[in-house]
C-alpha cells in the first residue's frame, strides 16, 4: 500500500502571516488555532482546548493572499505534513508542520480587519 501524506484542517488565523522570499519564491508563514472539545470530569460540561498548528504556503497564490491571512480569518487547509529537525544551542528540536496546498476563508471578512488587506498594492517581501 502507498503511504498517503494529506491533511483537512479548518481553523482560525492566529495572527497576521509573515512574508518571506526564498530566491524567486514567496513564502507566508502563519499558526491557525484549531479547537478541540474534550469532557471535563470534574463538571461534566465540555471546554475547548486550542491546538496551535504552524502552517507554510509558497508560491505566487501564497503572495496572492497574503493580505487576507490576518489574524482571526477563519480558513479551511488543504495540505501535507512536514516534519522538520534542527538543533539550537546544543538540543535537537522537531515540529511537524503543514505545507499548504489548498486554502479556503470560511466566512466573511472581520469588521475589525475591515479595510486591512484590501489593498492591491505589491506586498512587501523580505
Amino acid at each position: 500500500m502507498a503511504n498517503i501524506n494529506k491533511v483537512f484542517i479548518s481553523g482560525n488565523v492566529v495572527a497576521d502571516c509573515e512574508k518571506k522570499q526564498a530566491g524567486e519564491t514567496p513564502i507566508i508563514e502563519f499558526t491557525i488555532a484549531v479547537n478541540e472539545s474534550r469532557r471535563n470530569k470534574q463538571t461534566n460540561s465540555y471546554d475547548n482546548y486550542a491546538n496551535f498548528i504552524d502552517c507554510t504556503m509558497f508560491g505566487s497564490r501564497a503572495k496572492g493572499i497574503s493580505n487576507s491571512v490576518v489574524k482571526g480569518a477563519k480558513v479551511f487547509i488543504e495540505g501535507h505534513l512536514r516534519h522538520s529537525r534542527w538543533e539550537k544551542d546544543g538540543e535537537k528540536r522537531s515540529k511537524v508542520s503543514i505545507i499548504v496546498d489548498e486554502l479556503e476563508f470560511n466566512s466573511r471578512e472581520n469588521p475589525d480587519n475591515a479595510g486591512k488587506h484590501a489593498q492591491t498594492d505589491e506586498i512587501p517581501w523580505n
